[in-house]
Formats: structure tokens, C-alpha cells, sequence
């Protein structure tokens, strides 16, 4: 399995994920109010619910899960992007979670919803559990005037003989006035490999830069993506003291054309699906 560690800048114009901030919710009750009129505060103030059996959990981590995110958008800063977390609470049982999120970009004065789109099944999780959920606001600029927002999630398990975490890009832009999913599933971030948790071990891990490049398909920029791959065989020393052994860097470069409605993902740069 291929797996992504933590991207780094490709060159001065590589693109570099802001990051959400949990206080850009502002007034929380009031926002998911306008999103959904019939939403109602838990009794434990730690969520909201909708009929008939779906959690909104808040920014406050439940039950391992991320909560609600917001950020306001640098490219549009009177508008906030809202990602919201649809738990199912009859199907989400023994710490395995099953729901969707729905992202909103929402007008900051009047908080009425501009666009809205349910992307399902991101919030599932089981063995490899969702740990974060993260907007990543760098200029991805399509076409003049178009410039897309990403969506990173981070997953991880619990294993120490066979660590695995991945983080994932998803892309997204206004067209007309739709929000639409440009960029499904790129790996930008992870490690993994099989250890005695001690010392001893094989691990590999990579880490992908993007930027915009320049050539054009089908009206969009096309992206450049830079893959570095790197792997280590630690082990203990005559001291019993732990020492790295990296393996020599390999680094492979795709750009990613848009074809008319997304960005196809290469197969060796593609996120783990949802279970």
C-alpha cells in the first residue's frame, strides 16, 4: 500500500493548506439553524440532532469524532466554509461511525446558505478511525476568478506493530451557482509500515507537494503533483540503542488535467475509499 506522509512545498508558488479554526463557528446554534430549521440542541449541549436519527456533534471532540468546521475563505473573506459532520446514531456503534458531511458556504453577515453539497459516506470509519477534519484555504487558482477550497480529513488506527495514518484532499469550487467536487481522494499525508514496537521495523512514507501549473485543459489549470517516497529499517545498535536506516528517496511527479467535470486521481496517489 502506498502512503502518503505530510506535504511540503514544491517551489515559492507551491500551494500550503490553511488551516480551519474552530472559533470561525461563531455562534454555532444560530448557523446550523439557518442550514437546517428543524435542528435541535442536545440535552448535553455537546451536539444538535435531526430528525430521526442523525448527530451533529460540535467542535468539541465526541466520542473520538470531529466535530463541526468552519473557516472563513481568504479568496472570498465575506463568505465561511462550514463542513458538517451527519452522524447516524443508530448505525454508529462501538466506536465505528457512520454518516456524511455536508459542506456549506455560507454569507458571514447573514449566515443564509449560498451553497450547500452532501458528499456521502466521509464520515465512515471502523479500524482506521477519522481523527481530524481540516479546510485547506491555499489559492488553488482553476481559472481567473475561480479558485477551489480543500477539504482534508486525517485517519488513523490504534495498531503499534502496524501503524497506519493517511490525510485526504478533496477539491471543491463554485461553478454557476453550485458547489461542485473537483478533486476526489488525493493522499497527501501518512505513514506506515509493521514494527516489533520496540525498535525494530520496516516503514515507508511519502509526501506530496502541489501547484498550479501554468497549461490548461478543458478551461481548468492543471496540477502538479510531487510525490516523495521514503523508507526506514531502524534497528537496535551493539548498545541496544535504536538507530534509523533510510532508505534512498524516490520522487515522481503527475499533473493532474481536469476533464470537464474533475480531476481524475492517479491509482498511486489515491486515498483509501470509505468503508
Amino acid at each position: 500500500m502506498r502512503i502518503l506522509l505530510c506535504a511540503a512545498a514544491l517551489a515559492a508558488a507551491s500551494l500550503w493548506p490553511a488551516l480551519a479554526a474552530a472559533d470561525d463557528c461563531g455562534d454555532a446554534a444560530a448557523l446550523l439553524r439557518q442550514a437546517y430549521p428543524k435542528v435541535q440542541k442536545s440535552a448535553d449541549g455537546r451536539s444538535f440532532t435531526l430528525e430521526p436519527h442523525t448527530s451533529i456533534p460540535l467542535a468539541v471532540p465526541q466520542d473520538g469524532m470531529p466535530g463541526l468546521v468552519c473557516k472563513v475563505w481568504p479568496a472570498h473573506d465575506d463568505l465561511l466554509l462550514v463542513a458538517v459532520p451527519l452522524i447516524d446514531s443508530v448505525q454508529s456503534v462501538d466506536g465505528q461511525h457512520v454518516g456524511d458531511i455536508e459542506l456549506l458556504v455560507v454569507d458571514r453577515k447573514t449566515l443564509q446558505v449560498r451553497q450547500r453539497l452532501l458528499q456521502p459516506k466521509l464520515m465512515n470509519d471502523d479500524a482506521v478511525a477519522i481523527r481530524g477534519i481540516d479546510f485547506d484555504t491555499a489559492r488553488y487558482g482553476l481559472a481567473p476568478g475561480v479558485t477551489a477550497f480543500g477539504l482534508r480529513i486525517d485517519m488513523a488506527n490504534h495498531s503499534q506493530p502496524n501503524p497506519f495514518n493517511e490525510t485526504d484532499l478533496r477539491l471543491y469550487a463554485i461553478s454557476g451557482n453550485a458547489l461542485q467536487a473537483v478533486l476526489d481522494g488525493l493522499a497527501v499525508a501518512g505513514h506506515g509500515g509493521e514494527g516489533d514496537t520496540s525498535c525494530a521495523g520496516s516503514f515507508h512514507s511519502s509526501q506530496v507537494s502541489l501547484a498550479m501549473s501554468p497549461t490548461i485543459h478543458r478551461g481548468y489549470h492543471d496540477i502538479i503533483a510531487v510525490e516523495r517516497q521514503d523508507t526506514d529499517e531502524p534497528l537496535p545498535d551493539k548498545d541496544g540503542e535504536c538507530q534509523s536506516h533510510p532508505g534512498k528517496s524516490v520522487s515522481r511527479t503527475y499533473q493532474l488535467r481536469y476533464d470537464g467535470s474533475r480531476y481524475p486521481v492517479p491509482a498511486a496517489l489515491k486515498a483509501m475509499d470509505p468503508p
